[in-house]
């Protein structure tokens, strides 16, 4: 049979070109597209926010074009990197979504008063991310003698400044989001904890799709949670200055009643500003980004396949990755990356399937047709996202611990990271550390602290020499991936 203009045998779920039933492939496309679909939201969800660029205040409707355009793009670009259109994707088992890494770096754009704030920060943003794909796709056409200088001891450095970055971010949610009159109530604590419990119980305690769903699960908990509380609690409460203003974690189900069923997407819902440093300072996440997208498709390969990812794939990947959020800020949408937690979700169930995946892919672009969805999703309590957001967050300061220490840590290692971390990203996360500088100097690497632990990590990574205990280290990891390929 033949798939988007491409031949197709009939096969199982563990062999990525075959074809399986609908029966099969829809439940199993679904099941990875339930593994990212809130991760996908959370950076869009959070920069819109009133406490970056107000959006989701200022303007509810282009917020719910957003986050339909979201779930858009995410289907689109997953199905060009199942499929490829000529060297754009890397016909790979791999789902795209918003990342989460641009995060930090954002959050300094969006709060920059040289920049302005508001819409206009997020035209900056959006115009940063439409530059910074079409450098990472281009890149991805020599990604080959540039991989070298990325090892684990820098993407481990950035990932890690990252998770930092974005921890207080999942706490401040969980507390009902920074500037709102009941943040830090008893009741915006306790919706974010009932959220957390159900998310550990359903991963840790249960198996299959209630595993892998669990974020959105306890989602959904969040606002039955949430709505149930509505007919308990006063919805309503009075600040010191004696103005009334409705609760944070108040269900606004007018707003869903208001959206329509069916829409057809606007193309540039903003218009994209390009900012020299926004773009700047984001492009540097596009290179590390590059490196982050390697190491899921190789996870993807290896884990599900058992074999290493050939050139063709990482390549045909990465251009796939800056095309990407090239399209997605057409869609006024935040980059695009490849997903972690689906890379996790091959290896534990080796479904490669392209056509499940395509399901999924499928799936997101039906759901970014529907403003209701986006809507309901637009109306979520901030102690209902950061329930979840402080997990996934701080999952990404683990993930960046780990890079760390892939090939063991030796001397090199903790000067790199300790230099990085303590020099880079703290003059970078502290206020006012860099005011003495150039201000285009301070407005790129001052912020979020992600920018200067990035390029600091990347300089000692050249400049230290490697040891005979990073050697070797590095020649035992090789040979226990090996052992472990042909196990």
């Amino acid at each position: 049979m033949k798939l988007f203009g491409k031949e197709v045998r009939e096969t199982s779920p563990q062999d990525f070109h075959g074809a399986i039933p609908f029966t099969q492939a829809i439940p199993l496309g679904l099941q990875h597209v339930l593994a990212m679909f809130v991760g996908n939201l959370t950076p869009l969800m959070i920069i819109c926010g009133a406490g970056y660029c107000g959006i989701s205040t200022t303007d509810p409707g282009l917020y719910v074009t957003l986050l339909q355009n979201t779930m858009l793009a995410a289907g689109i670009i997953t199905l060009i990197q199942l499929w490829s259109i000529g060297p754009i994707g890397g016909q790979v088992p791999v789902i795209m979504g918003t990342s989460s890494g641009f995060l930090g770096v954002m959050q300094g754009v969006a709060t920059n008063p040289a920049i302005g704030g508001g819409i206009v920060a997020y035209s900056c943003i959006i115009g940063a991310g439409m530059i910074g794909g079409l450098c990472e796709a281009v890149l991805g056409f020599f990604i080959k003698p540039l991989r070298k200088f990325f090892p684990p001891v820098v993407t481990g450095c950035v990932v890690l400044a990252i998770g930092l970055s974005l921890i207080s971010v999942g706490v401040n949610n969980f507390a009902g989001g920074n500037g709102k009159p009941d943040f830090g109530s008893v009741e915006n604590l306790l919706i974010g904890l009932c959220v957390l419990i159900v998310i550990v119980a359903l991963k840790h305690f249960t198996k299959g799709l209630t595993s892998t769903s669990s974020i959105l699960i306890g989602i959904i908990f969040g606002y039955i949670l949430c709505a149930i509380l509505g007919f308990i609690l006063p919805t309503t409460g009075v600040t010191a200055d004696g103005t009334e203003y409705t609760k944070s974690w108040v269900l606004n189900w007018q707003q869903f009643k208001d959206a329509q069923w069916f829409s057809v997407p606007k193309i540039m819902p903003v218009k994209p500003t390009f900012n020299v440093t926004a773009i700047l300072s984001i492009i540097i996440m596009f290179l590390v980004t590059a490196v982050e997208t390697i190491g899921d498709i190789s996870g993807c390969i290896e884990g599900g396949m058992g074999r290493e990812a050939t050139a063709k794939e990482l390549s045909g990947g990465i251009v796939c990755d800056g095309t990407g959020s090239f399209i997605a800020s057409l869609f006024g949408c935040l980059p695009t990356t490849s997903f972690s937690q689906n890379v996790g979700l091959v290896a534990m169930t080796k479904v490669v399937n392209r056509m499940a995946l395509t399901c999924g892919a499928i799936f997101l672009i039906l759901a970014g047709l529907s403003p209701k969805l986006a809507a309901i999703i637009s109306i979520m309590p901030a102690s209902v996202l950061g329930g979840a957001a402080v997990m996934m967050f701080a999952s990404i300061a683990v993930s960046g611990i780990s890079l760390l220490t892939k090939y063991g840590v030796t001397n090199r290692v903790v000067t790199i990271v300790s230099i990085a971390m303590g020099l880079g990203y703290g003059l970078g996360a502290t206020a006012n550390a860099l005011s003495g500088l150039p201000q285009s100097v301070s407005l790129i690497f001052g912020g979020s602290g992600i920018v200067p632990a990035a390029v600091i990590a990347l300089l000692l990574n050249i400049l230290i020499p490697k040891t005979q205990e990073d050697l070797d280290n590095e020649a035992a990891y090789a040979a226990k991936e090996a052992a472990k390929a042909k196990n």
